[in-house]
């Protein structure tokens, strides 16, 4: 196992990153939605069309695995990351939609140090997946827990 690039330690209040592109491809929007989500407007143009949405949309819960594929591969599988006590708020603000290349802007909102396990500490992040224009078609905020370096101070 290689050392981890980010530790707790490494993110700061305040900082902002903007990374990844991800397409979106109709056979996977129908594909997740015939699986997970079968609603009429994740599966099918026409139903798509008549609904709120207008037209054929992925299910917010892959909009979420979307944004879960970009911050793993642009941190988190290269972290001391220790998991999540949860999400906080997720908001779906607009369809993501096939064709759509989405990335992530995602910015510190603070970063605590454990005080019942000092060889870790909680960073909460506002999450945002934009797409190809840059709207915010989701926003998601939540800690994710990361070891120290050196096991705490």
């Amino acid at each position: 196992m290689t050392t981890p690039k980010y530790y707790f330690e490494d993110f700061k209040p305040g900082s902002i990153a903007r990374y990844g592109a991800m397409p979106v491809e109709r056979a996977e929007v129908i594909a997740f939605a015939a699986q997970y989500d079968p609603q009429p407007m994740h599966l099918d143009e026409a139903a798509g069309a008549q609904s709120l949405l207008g037209g054929l949309a992925a299910s917010g819960w892959q909009s979420c695995a979307f944004l879960m594929r970009l911050i793993a591969a642009e941190f988190i599988l290269d972290s001391a990351g220790m998991g999540a006590p949860g999400v906080d708020s997720v908001r779906w603000l607009l369809p993501v939609r096939p064709g759509d290349v989405l990335s992530v802007r995602h910015e510190v909102l603070e970063a605590r140090a454990s005080q019942s396990k000092p060889d870790r500490g909680f960073v909460k992040f506002k999450f945002e997946l934009l797409n190809q224009r840059g709207d915010v078609v989701l926003e998601q905020i939540n800690s994710i827990i990361f070891a120290r370096r050196g096991r705490g101070a």
